[in-house]
């Protein structure tokens, strides 16, 4: 067999979480290219909800064309990366080091090593489809996403560059474009159909969010009639939900045009409702008078720090701290709500 010849043949590329997603999707890139990829993921067994694991993710890397080492590796332990990389050195030599999610530290990195590794952080611009994403978003999900094609594709953009260039925070779709990409319905799951943009980047234009609305993003929710809510109580979720009605004003409610229902578990929690359809909007303790919109389980802990700005709600939702049905337009026009408040709380 011919040795590999690609712009990553004996590179070595280090990826958390390259069992199953995006960081496998980033693996098998590379791998196309003879890459040599270290695989540092948590699952070790087989998951029916998750499928996937580091040794079957080794397997389509070498019949892709690369070499593969799985790593058991839970990045919360220290000492499970630091033998995870002692493992690649003695395997594969000088390594590489291709993180995504750490955007933090990229500056601080980026002048550590330069010269030596280059350190870059990529980000979507819409939401990517994952099997994370069927259990957060449920059934239907997929329609408002891109594939992992386009975080593989970018990530190659990036590997393909030099050492110099580091230290960088960089959007999949713009640098595609750089690349003479123009035609993205390729990476779409339902090419046309609006999707939802990124949880974590500051902006959503409210177009976007318009043209979600319009194509019932997310089924609707089945409630039960709702019953007059008893009086409201007293503690820190009461008093977060009264300087939120502080906040209301008829400019809100017509920009938001939404009911939020929160099932809150813990001290002083319950069924809660923010009510921004209503003239001048309402918060409350129970059922609101007409069908939520959306409804978000959480602790009252997470509740009031996300409230107060101390959680971001896109933070909150991607790590299971909360869990979102409805309609998650609406539910991204809220975090943005949240922003406008947070001087207040």
């Amino acid at each position: 067999m011919l040795p590999n010849t690609g712009r990553l043949a004996g590179c070595t590329v280090f990826i958390t979480g390259a069992s199953r997603g995006i960081g496998k999707a980033i693996a098998l890139k590379a791998a196309k290219d003879g890459a040599n990829i270290v695989i540092a993921a948590k699952t070790t067994h087989a998951n029916p909800k998750l499928p996937g694991t580091i040794f079957t993710a080794a397997e389509e890397i070498e019949a892709a064309g690369g070499k593969a080492l799985p790593c058991a590796v839970d990045v919360r332990e220290e000492q499970q990366i630091s033998d995870a990389v002692k493992k690649a050195v003695e395997r594969f030599g000088a390594y590489t080091i291709a993180k995504y999610g750490m955007s933090m530290c990229v500056l601080g990195m980026a002048e550590e090593f330069k010269g030596e590794i280059a350190v870059n952080a990529l980000w979507p611009k819409t939401a990517i489809h994952t099997a994370a994403m069927d259990m957060l978003g449920g059934s239907g999900i997929e329609s408002q996403c891109r594939k992992v094609d386009i975080i593989a594709d970018a990530a190659y953009s990036i590997f393909k560059k030099s050492k110099s260039f580091t230290g960088n925070f960089i959007v999949d779709e713009n640098i595609l474009r750089e690349e003479g990409i123009h035609n993205f319905d390729i990476y779409a799951f339902k090419p046309g159909h609006p999707l939802l943009p990124d949880f974590f980047l500051d902006e959503h234009p409210d177009k976007i969010i318009k043209k979600v609305e319009s194509h019932d993003a997310l089924p609707e929710l089945k409630q039960e009639k709702s019953q007059p809510p008893p009086k409201p109580r007293s503690g820190a979720v009461a008093e977060t939900f009264r300087i939120v009605k502080d906040f209301l004003s008829d400019d809100v409610v017509k920009a938001t045009q939404a009911i939020y229902l929160f099932e809150l578990s813990g001290e002083d929690g319950g069924t809660w409702f923010l009510d921004l359809k209503s003239k001048g909007g309402n918060v409350g303790y129970g059922e609101p008078s007409e069908q939520a919109d959306v409804v978000m389980s959480m602790s009252t802990d997470d509740f009031v720090k996300m409230f107060s700005g101390k959680l971001k709600p896109t933070m909150a939702f991607m790590s299971g701290k909360l869990k979102i049905k409805g309609n998650m337009s609406l539910a991204i026009k809220l975090e943005k709500l949240m922003n406008q408040m947070n001087a207040s709380l």
